[in-house]
């Protein structure tokens, strides 16, 4: 028997025991040698190595006789580097996985882009990520468990992936799962089927660190609830850190049990917000910078990440998504990256960014917010009442629909487009000068993104 032939009996295992048994069980052994007709394997935790001798044991004897008939039986054992120490010692590190081996656990694939170095905080998420960076550090917490929560594109799982990571580094003896909430029941549903829930039990409680992304997916699935309810007491009991994620609060899940809606909400629950201007634009800078590697002659104009970061606002990646197009695109006709270049390589999804906001809406949510009458504010009236908030309106139209100047204006009662730029020249002045009209942009924003 050899490694060679081992990595050939692996495949023929693969087909037989299906991939997800194969990840889990089989592909963390390895091969050590033949002796006397017994064929010794390493495995990375005496549980694994019991559950394989009990379950596959048979297959896999059966499969290596086929090509070696003198083997009689296996042998599972712990490498010694790798065996915990007696109670009165200190405990050795052991290196968390990412990938299909750490140890008894099949943890998801982490994406090794999503770091806290590539994460751009802003005022809408540095509480979610002052949160992160502080149970990343692998210490004990005042808050478990950490509930972070949000719209597609915000920065969730970033942040999930972000805390691995760090857990790899700084606290590499602990024993961190992290998984989808999906594929949570997959493997609930699983070891139902299969008549191993006592197996499943001690995976699930046996974790340091336990991380479910989009949670909000177990909701009305009664059994899964059921056991993640089972399996969260029993973790917090023991001091373990929980890490959820989902796509609303606790409160607000539909078909949550409210016993699992009150354990979620029991630690910190902290909302990642609609990205503001200032946050995009931070992301767009950074991920210029990230493009240069490829494009390291490309130009890119003044002005163009500042109307992406206007016009791209509900989805971070869209807004990623397009400057890769835009950097491609412009690469491939070998022109610089400018504002007409912009519009004509993303002109469908600046059509659909542009659909969800109208200058009619925007007129509503003006006076709205100046507690004035819309007809007063479109209307010929002068007052600095009704004038400054119509500018307001204005510049907000430019920035965040695609209509021109002069479809502005007649929007405005009319008005030249002479008039409707003065205003949003006047605008941009005094957001810079002015606290209380940039708070009032960016609230009326927010609102418009929402």
């Amino acid at each position: 028997m050899t490694n060679e032939k081992w990595g050939q009996l692996r495949e023929k295992l693969l087909q037989t025991v299906g991939k997800n048994n194969f990840t889990t069980w089989i592909a963390p052994i390895s091969y050590r040698a033949t002796d006397d007709g017994i064929a010794m394997f390493d495995v990375p935790t005496t549980f694994l190595g019991n559950y394989v001798s009990q379950n596959f044991a048979d297959l896999i004897l059966h499969e290596l006789r086929s090509q070696d008939p003198d083997i009689r039986r296996l042998k599972f054992s712990v490498p010694s580097a790798n065996r915990m120490p007696a109670p009165d010692q200190p405990k050795m590190p052991r290196a968390v996985n990412a990938g299909t081996q750490g140890g008894s656990m099949n943890t998801a694939p982490l994406d090794k882009r999503f770091t806290f170095d590539t994460f751009v905080v802003g005022k809408p998420n540095e509480l979610a990520h002052a949160a992160a960076r502080r149970v990343a550090e692998g210490g004990p917490v005042s808050f478990n468990p950490l509930f972070l929560y949000g719209g597609v594109g915000l920065g969730k799982t970033h942040l999930m992936h972000a805390i691995a990571h760090e857990l790899q580094v700084c606290r590499p003896d602990l024993n961190v799962l992290y998984l989808s909430a999906e594929q949570f029941m997959y493997r609930f549903v699983q070891a139902l089927r299969d008549r191993k829930m006592m197996d499943f039990k001690e995976i699930f409680r046996s974790v340091d660190v336990l991380m479910v992304d989009d949670v909000q997916f177990i909701a009305g699935k009664d059994s899964t609830q059921e056991e993640f309810f089972h399996t969260f007491n029993a973790l917090v009991d023991q001091q373990k850190q929980i890490i959820i994620s989902a796509d609303r609060a606790p409160g607000e899940i539909k078909d949550l049990e409210d016993r699992v809606k009150s354990r979620l909400q029991c630690g910190l629950v902290v909302d990642l917000h609609p990205t503001d201007y200032e946050l995009r634009l931070g992301i767009l800078q950074s991920k210029v910078e990230q493009q240069r590697v490829n494009y390291p002659d490309l130009h890119i104009e003044d002005g163009v990440l500042e109307f992406l970061a206007h016009r791209i606002s509900t989805n971070v990646r869209v807004l990623e998504g397009a400057l890769t197009r835009l950097f491609a695109f412009a690469s491939l006709v070998g022109r610089e990256i400018n504002l007409e270049l912009t519009q004509d390589c993303l002109s469908d999804v600046l059509r659909a960014s542009e659909r969800k906001i109208t200058v009619e809406e925007i007129q509503r949510k003006v006076s709205d917010h100046y507690n004035i009458r819309l007809s007063d504010m479109i209307g010929p009236k002068r007052l600095r009442s009704y004038a400054r908030p119509r500018q307001v309106a204005m510049y907000l139209c430019k920035q965040m629909t695609s209509r021109s100047l002069p479809e502005i204006g007649r929007r405005f009662g009319g008005r030249d487009h002479t008039t409707v730029m003065h205003g949003v020249r006047r605008i941009e002045e005094l957001k810079v000068q002015d606290g209380q009209i940039a708070e009032d942009l960016e609230l009326l924003r927010r609102a418009l993104e929402a």
